[in-house]
């Protein structure tokens, strides 16, 4: 792989380490000759050492190198950049459909008369499979392996697929199934801060850096990597050698000063930050982290607040390379080589941050003293939604009329044949789950000694809670159980489910059948409290309205408990075996016993021993054979429900044939404001009744074996059944209803989204999605843009947009359009029975143009605005104008003669 350009700014030097020598870019020649950088932001430094590290005088040239410079001047920059990240990190629902793709450009260059294997990655990609076990089994020592063996009989196509991909590709390698969740990985073993690569007889050492097809790849960034998500399209082009093409983005300072106090966990911590940089307002920007604090916070906490970046609505939450770094780098059992590298070179290069470091230069910046943390949840639906622990019963209780609907207030139901009744407010799901949280120490000893004293006063969760365990990687059970903490997890519920990301993203399994019943006989408005990041309406179980994030050892705490509609920090949460009230103080531990545990537990060797052989997995991993194909092409079963070849790339020229003209359009969906990828992508359960069931029925799957959605990625015939089919979804064009559902125009009947595409398509009308504020914020999901683009969507008009989203738009061949002036769906009194036309697209694109929509009302009168087009930048271009960044690599690549690694 190659690394640099030619280097003809002059300003490659060597770098001694001990024993060794490396070649480095310098920042401090780079101030010499451009300007004075040394209070930059320390994450535009990095941006800055890879634009001369790339510099060629084409892609990257010198004037970016000084946009990046003359930064400080204004603290923000309309300069756009071509930014080539080191590498790329994928989990599974996005990895499948990505190397599918990426078989698919195999062929669509065989058809174009190339060599398949030009399609290649040129950039070293990592695969974690860590989002298809399903909590199915809980609560029993053998939970963990029916999850593992349930997993591997649903996903046995998907994982046959991925080991071809890992033989076919180079620069290609897959971490199996339950070695832990992919942001846990790269923060503990695949990041090494400082990335190194041959040239020649010469290592050459520059930043690490990343995007992942995860939007919580950030969760790094707490590690001083500089990464963010990306969608899977804008990822295969990464890792196919296109530049990511960026403005230099605003930074907002975050300064952190005291430290946490007694009873305040890292994730009170992180939903505070969340809610202050919501309300300061940071989409699009990056979010950098300084001041003295920083000294007091963990490794294990900064990366749960850069794992939320998506929540607070950044590109990323970046801290930078010191003491506390290296610390966790000898924790992790990184080489003592590359722990002495990274100080030598952050030093060298101005990115080594101390507590008299002077304070880089920022956009904007906003403070929080530590001491002024408190206990708190988030939710009941938005993770920026932050709830003081002592006020969450009231909370809840305030939302219990609009998530309740028409039910009454009253509403109790039996649990099954017991005594034990259930009503509104109960929690019926307590998991421990996700990267944001199981990757801390700290917070899962607290769990664990939570479990302990629960159990010394023989407390067990209610009998309607679902409680389950799903760690981020090995290590923590590793430490559990040298601490002595699993048994006593596991007497209190919390026993291992599997080692993935779970019940945070929809794969909470069912709940047991009495307590299913009783939520839909009592029409109950339940809850769950996860140690999650996202609590989206409809995410985390269909029939679980109500969602709350919390620490881990909350999430204990409010199995026993089981109510949101009582107050945790107040009122007992059980009776314990002397037939005393238990509350809350007199269970949870203390910092100091915290502390102790962690110490005396935590060690390196356990992560040495743990990813001694990660790529190497367990007997069912050992058990998947290969596909069929040889390493150049894919052969596609053509009898698969779970992998099938995508159309993108049928009947493609080696030419594009311009931009065509949009005319006639019909309004697919009228959609209001914070519209998430959730709604739009395909995730969770298949709804029995569903278009996508439908189809798996007529191929012969049973419900039972449905999967979900995200296991299904790699079949566009399903996801693109999928596609707006959340059940939260509302559609203005037909009030009253929820879910997937829309009004065909002419005739006037309601019907499913996919159904009405399909007769639009047919007819040959092409569709237009009408959106509100923050159009596709959310998780960094491809199939929200490719869904849409084969259902025949060819643009999206909303008052705004999330970064990746639209991204992924133009990436597909969609085009992003905003509502300027202040109109909007509302302003112009849009219903969903008008006809769009939108002018002059044929005569070229430009970066931002303006674009001309003619209104056509039912009644025959007309109507024109102005749309401000977000094809950003003049890579976009290209990508719209070939039909899509896809399109556009493989024709690239089909014209180029292969000259190694160039």
């Amino acid at each position: 792989m190659r690394v640099t350009g030619n280097d003809s700014l002059g300003l490659r030097r060597t770098l001694p380490v001990g024993d060794l020598a490396y070649d480095y870019f310098s920042l401090e020649q780079a101030g010499a000759r451009f300007g004075d950088v040394s209070r930059l932001p320390f994450s535009l430094k990095v941006l800055l050492e890879n634009l001369i590290r790339w510099e060629d005088g084409r892609t990257v040239t010198p004037d970016q190198v000084e946009a990046a410079v003359d930064w400080l001047k204004t603290k923000s920059s309309t300069a756009e950049i071509a930014y080539r990240p080191a590498r790329v990190l994928m989990q599974d629902f996005t990895g499948v459909p990505a190397v599918v793709d990426l078989a698919a450009m195999r062929e669509a260059m065989v058809a174009l008369g190339g060599d398949p294997q030009r399609i290649n990655p040129l950039s070293p990609v990592d695969l974690v499979i860590d989002h298809s076990v399903q909590v199915d089994d809980f609560g029993r020592p053998t939970s963990f392996q029916a999850n593992v063996e349930r997993e591997y009989e649903r996903n046995a196509e998907r994982y046959a697929f991925l080991r071809w991909g890992a033989g076919a590709f180079d620069n290609f390698r897959v971490v199996p199934p339950g070695t832990g969740i992919c942001h846990q990985v790269n923060l503990e073993y695949l990041s090494q801060v400082v990335w190194t690569a041959g040239e020649g007889n010469k290592q050459i050492a520059y930043p690490d850096t990343l995007v992942g097809t995860d939007s919580h790849t950030t969760m790094v960034n707490g590690l001083a990597v500089l990464g963010w998500g990306v969608g899977g399209i804008e990822a295969e082009a990464a890792m196919l050698g296109q530049p990511i093409s960026m403005v230099i983005p605003e930074v907002i300072g975050f300064k952190l000063t005291g430290r946490l106090p007694e009873g305040a966990t890292a994730t009170d911590l992180v939903l505070t930050v969340v809610q202050m940089l919501r309300k300061k307002g940071v989409v699009g920007k990056f979010v950098e982290f300084y001041g003295t604090g920083l000294s007091n916070l963990p490794l294990a906490d900064r990366a749960t607040i850069g794992n939320m970046a998506p929540e607070y609505g950044a590109t990323c939450g970046f801290f930078p390379v010191d003491d506390v770094t290296l610390g966790y780098l000898r924790l992790t059992s990184r080489a003592p080589e590359r722990v002495a590298l990274v100080e030598a070179y952050a030093k060298a290069q101005g990115l080594w941050r101390s507590d008299d470091t002077p304070d880089p230069v920022f956009t904007d910046t906003l403070e929080l003293d530590l001491g002024d943390v408190v206990p708190s949840l988030a939710g009941p639906k938005r993770p920026q939604d932050r709830v003081v622990l002592s006020q969450a019963k009231d909370n809840f209780a305030e939302a219990l009329p609009g998530l309740r609907g028409d039910t009454p207030a009253d509403a109790t139901v039996k649990l099954g044949a017991t005594d034990h009744s259930m009503t509104h407010g109960d929690v019926v799901i307590a998991a421990i789950t996700s990267c944001t949280n199981t990757s801390n120490p700290s917070l899962m000893l607290a769990a664990g000694l939570v479990a302990r004293n629960a159990r010394r006063k023989g407390l067990q969760p209610k009998p309607h809670v679902k409680t389950s365990f799903a760690p981020g990687s090995r290590v923590v059970t590793d430490y559990m159980e040298k601490a002595g903490l699993m048994e006593d997890m596991n007497a209190v519920g919390f026993d291992l489910v599997g080692y993935g990301c779970t019940t945070c993203i929809g794969n909470s399994g069912p709940l047991p059948d009495d307590v299913a019943s009783a939520v839909e006989d009592g029409k109950l408005v339940v809850a769950s409290v996860l140690s999650g990041n996202r609590n989206f309406e409809g995410r985390v179980h269909p029939q679980v309205k109500a969602n709350y994030l919390a620490s881990p050892p909350l999430c204990v705490a409010y199995s026993f408990l089981g109510t949101m509609l009582k107050d945790i920090t107040t009122e007992p949460l059980g009776t314990g075996s002397d037939g005393q009230p238990v509350y809350l103080k007199d269970i949870w531990p203390s910092p100091k016993e915290v502390a102790e545990v962690v110490q005396a537990s935590v060690t390196a060797d356990m992560f040495a021993s743990s990813y001694a052989d990660v790529f190497k997995g367990d007997e069912h991993w050992a058990s998947v054979g290969g596909s069929g194909g040889d390493s150049k092409t894919y052969a596609w079963d053509p009898d698969s429900t779970y992998v099938r070849r995508p159309p993108y790339f049928e009947g493609m020229d080696k030419e594009p044939k311009g931009v065509s003209p949009i005319k006639q359009a019909r309004i697919l969906a009228l959609l209001g404001d914070s519209i998430t990828t959730d709604h739009i992508s395909p995730a969770g359960s298949i709804a029995k009744n569903s278009p996508a069931a439908k189809y798996l029925t007529d191929h012969g799957v049973q419900p039972v074996d449905f999967n979900s959605y995200g296991a299904r990625r790699g079949n566009h015939e399903v996801m693109m059944r999928g596609t707006f089919a959340n059940i939260r979804l509302r559609n203005e064009m037909v009030p009253g209803t929820e879910g997937g559902w829309t009004k065909h125009i002419p005739s006037g009947e309601t019907m499913a989204i996919y159904d009405a595409a399909e007769k639009y398509q047919a007819d040959g009308t092409p569709l237009i999605v009408i959106g509100g504020k923050e159009y596709g914020s959310g998780s960094s999901r491809d199939w929200a843009a490719k869904g849409p683009y084969l259902q025949g969507v060819k643009a999206v008009i909303a008052e705004s947009f999330e970064r990746i989203h639209r991204s992924n738009l133009v990436g597909m061949g969609i085009l992003p359009l905003q509502f300027k002036d202040g109109q909007d769906r509302k302003s112009l009194k849009l219903d969903g029975s008008e006809v769009l036309d939108l002018e002059g697209l044929e005569d070229g694109i430009k970066p931002r143009m303006d674009v001309t929509c003619v209104i056509t009302r039912a009644d025959g009168s007309k109507e024109t605005v102005t749309l401000l087009c977000r094809v950003d930048t003049l890579d976009e271009v290209d990508y719209y104008r070939h039909g899509g960044i896809l399109h556009y690599v493989v024709r690239s690549l089909a014209e180029t003669p292969a000259a190694g690694n160039a």
